[in-house]
């Protein structure tokens, strides 16, 4: 199974991801798992994080080779009317051959450089690994609570034509006005008009679902084996917010390990700069009759200009190292903030939900029918029937949306993101209802 290798891949890449199977598993379903395998197979982003280290790694036998040996033949002759070679001291046929050494410990240093370069590339890897399933559960959560937002809205629909035909029937009786059957027209057509705006956004969604599994972008996918409330028991998952694990397992903090690691493997190299590279030659020069010549030189760069050059250079990597040290920091205290805010804002909104659950949602129907049978009878306006189905579709919206912001936390927390959770601010739309307002959560739609 392709998950079961990209598990291994995990594994491999970094020896804290160990502690993985120690936390709970995140809530999923074969549709799900199936569109996670496509997109982990196909993801342009992960072949080319894959190539990237690839040819990083390329890079490591470079760095510690020696620099390639130099060949040279040539000629040197007395005057321009005759070849005097054999003839003339001084004119011959030279071979000659070069070889820079690099000072004891350079190509060293610079092979432990790039070794650190590839296996930070292989931490970019494991980036794109956790935000591919990331991004994939996101999308599909996002499909499944807008078809579920669909079904509130059918429910909705519903709810607008038995009050249009209360209103109907208080009018034929003189009892009502025309103005209520009007206003409960008007919000049935509206609701018809959200219909279509969320129809589209499902459409949209399906093909960014597909695009991340390189399908058809128009090809349907069925959810139907998952809803937004059947996620609603989070419990379960309450111990996954951990800013240690984070710390241990997060890409983004062992690449920025790496990087100081190799910040002062350059700080030692150029240390090293004072030191100059030799190169040693050899020749051999052939007179014809006369006796054969042959050369050996050593020679190497004098550090004169050290001042601008190598002291800077040096200056520079110091400079370079205390950086990487300084973002090892900032990313270590940003995951565990990041993963402290997630526990906050989950924690709250588990008992957001919980709150749901057990009263809100049963006491916001029992007020919806309530009103609808007043009205019936005559004892409420309409304008409470109004306020009733504003109040009631925007409590299930809410609660539905807390479901599925609880869910990104613990995708976010997984993935072990480093963007900013904002708190979640509930019952927004219950407690600004507008019977006909301009805003989605505030209106007796969705």
């Amino acid at each position: 199974m392709l998950r079961a290798a990209v598990v291994v891949c995990l594994l491999a890449l970094s020896a804290p991801a160990r502690a993985e199977s120690t936390k709970p598993t995140l809530p999923t379903d074969a549709t799900l798992n199936a569109l996670i395998e496509e997109s982990l197979s196909v993801r342009p982003e992960l072949a080319q994080a894959k190539a990237v280290a690839r040819a990083n790694e390329e890079r490591v036998s470079q760095a510690g080779a020696l620099p390639d040996p130099m060949l040279q033949i040539g000629i040197q002759n007395d005057g321009f009317r005759g070849i005097e070679i054999g003839k003339m001291e001084t004119s011959f046929v030279s071979l000659m051959a070069a070889q820079t050494f690099p000072w004891p410990g350079k190509l060293r240093l610079r092979e432990q450089g790039a070794k650190i370069g590839a296996r930070q590339t292989q931490k970019a890897i494991l980036r794109v690994l956790l935000s591919t399933e990331a991004d994939v559960r996101r999308a599909y959560l996002d499909l499944v609570l807008t078809r579920d937002r669909l079904v509130l809205q059918s429910e909705l629909e519903r709810i607008w034509q038995r009050a249009l035909g209360v209103a109907s029937v208080r009018y034929a009786s003189g009892s009502g006005s025309q103005t209520d059957v009007l206003r409960a027209q008007l919000e049935s057509t509206r609701s018809q008009q959200r219909r279509l705006a969320l129809e589209a956004r499902e459409q949209a969604q399906i093909r960014a679902l597909n695009r991340l599994r390189a399908h058809r972008l128009d090809q349907a996918i069925d959810t139907s084996q998952t809803h937004a409330r059947d996620l609603a028991a989070l419990e379960p998952f309450a111990g996954l917010f951990s800013g240690e694990r984070a710390v241990a397992q997060s890409p983004e903090l062992a690449a920025a390990k790496l990087a100081e690691s190799r910040a002062q493997s350059n700080l030692s190299l150029a240390e090293q700069g004072y030191y100059p590279d030799l190169t040693l030659s050899a020749g051999i020069m052939y007179r014809g009759q006369l006796p054969p010549m042959w050369l050996a030189t050593i020679a190497g760069p004098l550090p004169i200009f050290a001042g601008s050059k190598q002291n800077r250079a040096l200056a520079e990597n110091a400079a370079w190292l205390r950086a990487a040290k300084s973002e090892e920091t900032a990313i270590q205290q940003l995951l565990r903030l990041r993963s402290e805010e997630r526990r906050l804002a989950f924690q709250s909104l588990r008992q957001t939900i919980e709150l749901y659950q057990r009263t809100l949602l049963v006491e916001s129907a029992a007020t919806n029918e309530s009103a609808l049978t007043q009205y019936a009878i005559g004892k409420l306006a309409f304008a409470s029937v109004l306020e009733a189905n504003a109040g009631y579709i925007a409590d299930q919206k809410d609660f539905l949306e807390s479901v599925a912001t609880a869910q990104r936390l613990l995708i976010a927390e997984a993935e072990l993101n480093l963007s900013e959770s904002p708190m979640p601010v509930a019952g927004a739309s219950s407690s600004s209802m507008t019977p006909s307002g301009e805003d989605d959560a505030a209106s007796p739609s969705m």
